[in-house]
């Protein structure tokens, strides 16, 4: 895990990986209760039976719930001292390239990619790319942004 004792360090480490958070299971289990959080019960996503119907070999998750497991992971790839508050500022693009197949095992590699003012602080940016366990192509490629105030 990479600490920052201030924002002036976090700002001095753009451009550099961040490294990879831990092996995520997504279950069956974990699939259905996003989807009851969301109420998107998409049959390829909550029905075995149609997921395979539909040439996927059973379910997958949804891809907003791989996206969702961004701060899980994030919080496994720093901390951050020295500031007054923290907000989820949004996400600069997204892009799902590759269904998860239930069971199968996802983590986020990150990168902190940038830094810009803004009034009372800094927005940083991540590039999060996640990677399904023995498959080569990521599941999901996102620039997340976060801003920190002084």
């Amino acid at each position: 895990m990479q600490t920052f004792n201030s924002l002036d360090e976090m700002r001095a480490f753009v451009g550099n990986e961040l490294g990879a958070g831990e092996w995520h299971q997504v279950t069956q289990e974990r699939i259905n209760a996003f989807a009851d959080a969301t109420d998107d019960h998409e049959q390829i996503h909550v029905n075995p039976q149609r997921a395979i119907e539909a040439g996927l070999g059973g379910t997958i998750a949804h891809g907003m719930y791989t996206l969702s497991l961004g701060p899980k992971f994030i919080y496994q790839l720093y901390s951050v001292a020295g500031f007054s508050l923290s907000l989820n500022y949004g996400y600069e693009k997204v892009r799902f390239l590759s269904p998860v197949k239930v069971d199968s095992f996802v983590r986020m590699r990150a990168t902190l990619s940038g830094a810009r003012p803004i009034e009372g602080g800094t927005v940083f940016a991540f590039d999060q790319t996640f990677e399904v366990k023995d498959q080569e192509k990521p599941a999901c490629v996102a620039q997340a942004v976060v801003a920190y105030f002084d």
